[in-house]
């Protein structure tokens, strides 16, 4: 058994980048549209009118300011609220493949190492741009890297999970090292006219490789990982191929991001904080000594909440890292953002978490030590 270490990580981040007071400013042109088309309907009380949004009430919701997209002009015109993201043809690499290997070449830069020592990729992300080929062979192929590569959605947990397949990989001697890929186009599945949710998602990719203990120099260990996964309807995404045998629905709201948020904040929260608590206890690690949290970044008054209830009092802002003020939720990728841009200040032994969780429902817990 080989033990695996986080050796090197990376990031794209698109240029394009939406402020909430713009995002507003589309919405509410949309609701009012809306709402003067159907203005004789909602007087009779057969429509529901929609009310406005605010810049005040997303960043009180969600801790957002801004979010990253690959595409803001088809996001921000009232008759469009999409992404514009041309299809491309089949001997071009896909979107979703392209943005992961931009973070991955960052992550291999770091890592400083040829990619033939490189085994396997895994792409682990919420939406899969297709059913197949993969994505994770178009990365290996872009790469250069030969061995195998396969995708893998586990929604807004899949880069923990990933990182525990890539340690199981090194762990049995199926790879040396394994580059692990988080691309997420959010806005493509976010309904921008949906008051509740239009505001919560940004596009990005994160890289991570992993490699055997006795090759690396530096680097993080892990000290251990552990999955859960438990059945929720509160946060559910209905797309899929099987949408055209029933063409009847195909424009539906839940062919899109859907969730109960106040159900969802109630649950996952004591599911998440016990289940940090527990490993924490099986791996003789005190919660209140981690140094610091990389936690999804999906709210900040959840991430707040988990916090608290990991450390056992407020955590300071270098304990609890929070990004999605500036990115947004970025699903599975929030974590590895947070990670990948404040993990200095640790001397060798110091140890933090990296923790992802969401539909599913899932969970995943990733402890580290700082080699």
């Amino acid at each position: 058994m080989h033990k695996a270490v986080i050796a090197a990580t990376g990031l794209f981040t698109p240029e394009q980048s939406i402020s909430n007071t713009e995002l507003v400013e589309a919405f509410n042109s949309f609701v009012e549209g809306f709402n003067q088309s159907n203005a004789a309907a909602i007087a009779a009380g057969d429509v529901q009118p929609l009310s406005p949004s605010s810049p005040e009430f997303i960043e009180k919701a969600s801790g957002i300011k801004s979010r990253f997209v690959l595409d803001k002009a088809g996001i921000l015109d009232p008759d469009v609220m999409t992404p514009l993201l041309p299809e491309r043809p089949n001997e071009e690499i896909s979107v979703l493949a392209e943005i992961a290997v931009k973070a991955a070449r960052e992550a291999i830069a770091a890592w400083g190492k040829d990619v033939s020592q490189i085994g396997a990729v895994l792409c682990a992300a919420s939406n899969m741009q297709r059913a197949y080929p993969a994505m994770a062979i178009e990365v290996q192929q872009a790469l250069g890297i030969e061995g195998f590569a396969f995708d893998m959605n586990v929604a807004c947990s899949s880069a923990t999970f990933g990182i525990k397949t890539a340690a199981d990989f090194i762990a049995s001697g199926s790879a040396r090292a394994v580059l692990m890929v988080n691309p997420e186009i959010c806005s493509g599945h976010l309904n921008f006219r949906d008051r509740d949710s239009h505001f919560i998602f940004g596009d990005v990719a994160t890289a991570v490789i992993l490699e055997r203990e006795e090759d690396a120099t530096g680097g993080w260990d892990i000290l251990g990982t552990r999955l859960k996964t438990v059945f929720s309807n509160n946060i559910r995404n209905n797309f899929g191929f099987l949408n055209r045998a029933a063409p009847e629905g195909v424009g539906a709201k839940d062919k899109l991001f859907v969730q109960e948020g106040r159900k969802v904040f109630r649950e996952v929260v004591p599911m998440v904080s016990d289940m940090i608590v527990e490993h924490a206890a099986e791996l003789a690690i005190d919660p209140a000594a981690l140094k610091r949290l990389w936690l999804h970044q999906a709210n900040i008054n959840m991430n707040d909440m988990i916090g608290r209830k990991v450390l056992g009092r407020d955590p300071g802002r270098d304990e609890n890292v929070i990004i999605l003020d500036d990115y947004a939720n970025t699903s599975s990728a929030g974590s590895i953002i947070a990670f990948h841009l404040h993990n200095d200040g640790f001397s060798p032994g110091d140890t933090g978490l990296i923790c992802s969780f969401g539909a599913g429902y899932s969970a995943g817990t990733v402890f580290v030590r700082k080699r």
